[in-house]
């Protein structure tokens, strides 16, 4: 099974790269090009969160694994660890965002590499922090004050965030950023080198084509649906269904559904509060970036407890 995920991968980044670059060689023809941050919102909404709405099925066997026969506890630790993030995002915006972003760089570094690595060494874990950390760095490197913007808008106001950044940019640490992330991808496709382990350079490449042509919430979108998540979901889709991969997407819809609705409904209630205080792109970039983080803290705590569990 772990061979014919990698062949599908394999494909799957050859048609994301080919569409990346088409994509941005029209928007380079139709300057006058652009997508709404709402639809930025609609595409995370429908295909990026969905990736994580099986969690209740994993929940559930999390909680058989310490012979929990109450499936409320996973239900209710999950939407109070969500609702403890937006709570110290709050109060605590700037720490709460680094902490985001270091967490969400390792988390993307694993989740599109695991697959075609069998070694769970601490040096791997490493090079997974630095391969993900090519999607907060390219932004930053590209778009320098465009992003600061963002982060502005994600309600960060310490003065020595900003500082910081300003320091990072100065003393050329995002270029060095970069060259770790660089070497990384190179270290895991050298170690045990196989052909299909190129999926790796395909993704550092269409990562870097997307962030330079494009602004940061829409490189980020494209990345998040189209390559991280629809990833996921390939390899969530082969679990329900080994024999048939068609069928698996189907089973995976089905099964995904409530919760992808449930956190629309949700969103765009706290988009309708949000946005009597805010712009709606404002509003929605809050929705996107402080969400997201209130979905990911659990999600990876959840695979963490399982996959350790499960050894």
């Amino acid at each position: 099974m772990k061979n014919r995920i990698k062949k599908i991968n394999l494909n799957h980044s050859f048609i994301f790269f080919f569409v990346v670059n088409t994509f941005c060689i029209l928007l380079l023809r139709y300057s006058n090009f652009n997508i709404s941050s709402i639809l930025c919102l609609l595409l995370i909404l429908i295909i990026g969160v969905s990736h994580g709405s099986l969690d209740h099925i994993k929940g559930k066997k999390l909680l058989e694994l310490f012979n929990i026969k109450s499936n409320y506890i996973f239900y209710i630790t999950y939407i109070l660890i969500s609702a403890a993030v937006i709570a110290t995002w709050i109060l605590l915006p700037s720490m709460t965002l680094t902490l985001f972003l270091i967490i969400a760089s390792y988390h993307f570094g694993k989740e599109d590499t695991q697959f075609l690595i069998n070694d769970g060494s601490y040096l791997t874990q490493m090079l997974y922090f630095f391969k993900g950390f090519l999607i907060i760095l390219a932004p930053l490197y590209f778009h320098f004050q465009e992003t600061i913007e963002i982060f502005k808008l994600l309600l960060i106001d310490n003065e020595i965030f900003y500082l910081s950044l300003n320091f990072i940019e100065t003393n050329k640490l995002i270029q060095i950023g970069i060259i770790c992330s660089t070497l990384s991808s190179i270290f895991l496709l050298s170690n045990n080198f196989e052909i299909k382990k190129f999926i790796i350079f395909l993704d550092y490449f269409s990562i870097l084509i997307l962030n330079y042509y494009l602004s940061p919430l829409l490189a980020f979108t494209i990345y998040f649906c189209f390559l991280h998540s629809i990833r996921h979901s390939i390899s969530l889709a082969i679990e329900l269904d080994p024999n048939s991969v068609i069928n698996g997407f189907r089973l995976f819809v089905i099964k995904a559904l409530p919760l992808t609705i449930l956190t629309s409904v949700f969103s765009f209630f706290a988009l309708y509060l949000l946005n009597n205080s805010y712009n709606l792109d404002s509003a929605i970039l809050k929705i996107i970036f402080i969400g997201l983080a209130s979905l990911t803290f659990p999600h990876i705590l959840l695979e963490y407890f399982l996959e350790k569990n499960e050894k």
